[in-house]
């Protein structure tokens, strides 16, 4: 009785799992060696000691030899027997299965009739007064692995009508944990989900990047995962969560999927957003690009939730709008000194446009007008100077905005339409009329300020970057460093961005919208090998709600 039945099944299972069914046998032949019987049934009554443990014996030794047939007929339910057995033969297929007597255990498998528990709930039930329960040990062998599946397993051993002992059938009597309506079998099974890590290999777990993991479109990487397999119980219905109960061969994962993100920048990002949106009442963004390669190295939304806003928006940028447009009047003959005066008011086609701030400024040369954003002085000069297609040319062919963009995630490519007419394309000077755009491309701008190429933003690195057309003449680039320099230095960046006026720039904006109460506020800057951009909606002022937040990871800087 002590000694475990084991026994290499392949060819014996296959020659049993030719029966059609698996209940195509005469009972009373099995058991009794051909001579004819009536059938046996369970009676009320315990059976003895010592024939319950013959009982158990017997089951046990025609299931590790692969005699299902034979095992089926030592249980009080021969078909239902039969077909548990072959399935488990057939969808485990282990190579070899050793199954070892015990001694008396204290509870039985739960009643076949009883609801089924959940995979992966060891099915248990006090011991019925008929009923002798006993343990075994089942050792099951796979090719795939030298590690075998082990596992105690219970038999309830009734009385027949015939005087032997047998095993009160039920699918618990396989494996422990398997109950009506279950299935067991071996399974393809994968790893974990890949993680998430930054360009230093630190791992990912910030609120604006988790929620568009799904959402990433990155190249398969080196050394992909790999499938194992396990033995798996699953609900036959489909609605529990599958069960796996041993691992045979373990599953390889693939490697971290490595961003160009900063994880010190996104903390940062994340919090940037978090405030200047008040705690998620209004909506923002905020992105950090790397100007010398296009790395994207932080980027967050608030709310979180929903779109990726600081890709995917399509909004007005305001006066940060005036670096493009800078670059084109730079390019029509304007300096930095090149004196452009700022009136309190111009009309174009009757149409009044004001500035920000109530007084003229007849005297101001271009990098003032820059500096503390002149609308008018802007609208008059770009009227003089600038052609209708002149800024759609300038935002595509030297900014890249309008380009396709392959980010890493779902973007929208910046529009810069041509004007229909005199008011839309001056509106467009000033960031207005029907230009759309998000952080993600306002950041890229001031990246190409800083670094003189426009290098297309990129999450995963390795990933395609469309080149622009042309850059800015080394004349333009400076003049256009100059000024963003000055808003730094004495315009409406000055007070945010003390003390870093060596080697930044900047440009606040505001975005009026519709019939809303507030404009939008908008900011983009660089400092060093590092652009940021930032916007809230209704936020006032781009000094005011946008530009605190870009100035936090500004502060933080590339290292």
């Amino acid at each position: 009785m002590n000694k475990g039945a084991k026994i290499g099944i392949s060819a014996v299972a296959t020659a049993m799992l030719a029966v059609a069914g698996y209940g195509a046998y005469n009972i009373a032949t099995a058991v009794g060696g051909g001579a004819k019987a009536g059938p046996r049934t369970v009676v009320a009554e315990a059976p003895g000691a010592d024939a319950a443990a013959a009982g158990a014996k017997a089951f046990l030794e025609a299931w590790a030899k692969g005699d299902l047939e034979a095992a089926a007929a030592l249980t009080d339910a021969p078909g239902d027997a039969v077909t548990t057995l072959g399935a488990f033969q057939q969808k485990v297929a282990p190579t070899a299965i050793t199954l070892t007597p015990g001694g008396p255990a204290t509870a039985t498998p739960a009643a076949s009739s009883a609801p089924s528990a959940p995979a992966g709930t060891a099915s248990a039930a006090p011991v019925p007064d008929h009923q002798v329960p006993l343990s075994f040990k089942a050792k099951v062998e796979f090719a795939q692995t030298g590690t075998a599946w082990s596992y105690d397993g219970v038999l309830g051993m009734v009385k027949m009508s015939d005087g032997k002992a047998a095993v009160h059938w039920i699918p618990g009597v396989v494996h422990p944990k398997l109950g009506p309506g279950e299935s067991i079998a071996v399974k393809p099974v994968t790893a974990q989900a890949t993680t998430v890590v930054d360009r230093h290999n630190k791992a990912l777990n910030f609120p604006s990047i988790t929620a568009q993991l799904g959402q990433i479109k990155a190249p398969a990487p080196d050394g992909s995962a790999t499938a194992g397999s396990a033995v798996v119980i699953s609900d036959d219905t489909g609605k529990a969560k599958p069960e796996t109960v041993f691992t045979i061969v373990e599953p390889k994962p693939a490697p971290p999927l490595k961003l160009t993100i900063d994880a010190d920048l996104q903390k940062a990002a994340e919090a940037a957003v978090q405030e200047a949106s008040k705690g998620g009442t209004l909506k923002s963004s905020i992105v950090a690009v790397e100007p010398s390669t296009g790395n994207i190295l932080a980027f967050a939304n608030a709310p979180t939730n929903g779109q990726n806003r600081a890709f995917g928006a399509s909004i007005a940028p305001g006066s940060t709008m005036k670096v493009i447009t800078s670059a084109a009047l730079m390019e029509a003959g304007v300096t930095p000194d090149t004196p452009v005066a700022c009136p309190d008011g111009t009309n174009v086609g009757g149409q009044d446009f004001k500035n920000d701030f109530p007084d003229a400024h007849l005297d101001y040369k271009f990098r003032q007008d820059f500096a503390q954003s002149c609308n008018t002085a802007f609208i008059n000069e770009g009227k003089a100077r600038l052609k209708n297609d002149t800024l759609p040319a300038m935002a595509k062919d030297v900014f890249g905005l309008g380009l396709v963009w392959q980010t890493g995630l779902s973007n929208f490519d910046t529009a810069v339409p041509a004007p229909k007419g005199a008011n839309e394309m001056v509106a467009e000077f000033i960031g207005q009329g029907r230009i759309q755009t998000n952080s993600l491309a306002m950041a890229s701008v001031s990246a190409t300020v800083q670094s003189g190429t426009f290098r297309q933003p990129i999450l995963i690195a390795g990933l395609p970057q469309t080149p622009a057309k042309r850059q800015l003449s080394a004349d333009v680039l400076t003049g256009l460093r100059t000024v963003m320099n000055e808003t730094v230095r004495t315009g409406t960046a000055a007070k945010l961005m003390s003390g870093m006026a060596s080697g930044a720039g900047a440009k606040t904006g505001t975005a009026e919208v519709g019939n809303q109460a507030a404009a939008n506020s908008w900011f983009t800057a660089f400092r060093g090998n590092l652009a940021v951009a930032a916007e809230v909606e209704a936020g006032g002022h781009g000094a005011d709600a946008a530009g605190p937040a870009a100035v936090k990871l500004l502060q933080i800087g590339n290292g």
